[in-house]
């Protein structure tokens, strides 16, 4: 019998992987179990108590590289808005299913899943595939980097990286980077009825912050994803209101393309910003991007418009993915974003994915790998 793609992404909304605290690992052994039953070799990276990270594999054969599946299964807070349904019960009503997660991403997690554990007996005679699932991707993809940097020979080699995420099927073909700063600017205490005694260290930081409207990246436009962006997204400051404060921070998230390193990015705003501040990395994320002329990306692309019926238009991802990390860390493969959930439902009360795009998804990750075993 085929795998349930849509039964099995009802069975992992319905684990309460809320990151923080994430408690990844019972979803990741539910996972676990299904892919060494059908054959699979999995390895778990765990990552503090209730957290583990999933790296599965099978075949490998004649000198090929296997293809490549990655998602993450934790998921973001339910927020302050009441929910029209129970969050982790998986109900269907009009041909959707809803839940945290539905979205983002767990549907593209079941529908590869269930993909390869269909193809499992073919996929151990030639080439076969990866399938890297991850938790903490909510929180800076901080499982992805945390089986690099402790269990990087567990992923091996890969040809092509398929990322799960939401694109209501439509491929995308790479995404921004981000880079987090933080600015800040120090002064000297004092009584704020002597503020003459002092330095105000809010006053500096808002001086230097105003000056970032005139700021500059002085680089090419991507012809897809456009300018580099950034944004202010906090500036605090001061103990109490009856001092002068001593110290302001401010942070910014900028969004890179791929002609930028983050180095220089950070180089060139503390240099504009002058020397009343300083400026630090808080956290970044590579920016992505596939040539749409690869040989892979055509082939997603003819197989996406076969499953579909929409034509396949080059496109980049408005966020980052845990490819930021694995997609360098596999030797820079091609590399496609593309997932049933719709992208506007990501984060939102009520989340869900329409239960066609599941069962399309894991018809379009079925052929990517009959394809790939050639």
């Amino acid at each position: 019998m085929p795998t349930d793609a849509v039964a099995l992404t009802r069975e992992l909304i319905r684990f309460r992987t809320i990151n923080p605290p994430g408690e990844e690992e019972a979803c990741a052994r539910h996972l676990g179990a299904l892919l060494e039953a059908a054959g699979f070799r999995c390895d778990y990276v765990l990552m503090g108590p209730g957290r583990a990270n999933l790296i599965a594999r099978i075949g490998g054969r004649g000198g090929q590289s296997p293809i490549a599946f990655t998602g993450h299964i934790d998921v973001v807070p339910l927020g302050a808005r009441p929910w029209s349904m129970d969050p982790f019960a998986a109900e269907t009503s009009q041909g959707r299913i809803y839940g945290r997660g539905a979205s983002d991403m767990k549907s593209g997690v079941a529908a590869f899943v269930a993909a390869a554990v269909d193809a499992a007996p073919r996929l151990s005679m030639g080439p076969g595939a990866l399938l890297i699932i991850t938790a903490g991707e909510e929180t800076g993809c901080t499982g992805a980097h945390h089986i690099i940097a402790t269990a990087r020979h567990l992923l091996g080699a890969a040809g092509a990286l398929l990322v799960a995420e939401p694109t209501s099927n439509r491929p995308f073909i790479g995404h921004k980077g981000a880079l987090r700063l933080k600015v800040s600017a120090r002064g000297v205490t004092a009584h704020a009825s002597m503020p003459e005694q002092g330095i105000n260290a809010v006053v500096k930081a808002a001086r230097a912050i105003a000056r970032l409207d005139d700021f500059d990246f002085n680089v090419a436009r991507h012809p897809v994803m456009g300018a580099p962006t950034l944004n202010v997204g906090w500036l605090h400051g001061g103990m109490n209101i009856n001092s002068v404060p001593d110290l302001a921070e401010a942070g910014l998230d900028i969004r890179t393309i791929p002609a930028q390193q983050h180095a220089t990015v950070e180089a060139q705003v503390a240099s504009f910003l002058g020397p009343d501040v300083e400026v630090s990395t808080l956290d970044e994320a590579q920016p992505v991007w596939t040539e749409p002329s690869a040989e892979w990306v055509q082939q997603v692309y003819r197989i996406v418009e076969s499953v579909t019926g929409q034509p396949a238009a080059v496109g980049a991802a408005p966020y980052f993915t845990d490819a930021s990390a694995l997609t360098p860390a596999l030797g820079g493969l091609p590399t496609v974003i593309l997932g049933p959930g719709p992208a506007p439902l990501a984060h939102q009360t009520d989340e869900y994915c329409e239960i066609a795009a599941i069962e399309a998804h894991k018809e379009i990750c079925r052929r990517l790998i009959e394809d790939w075993r050639g």
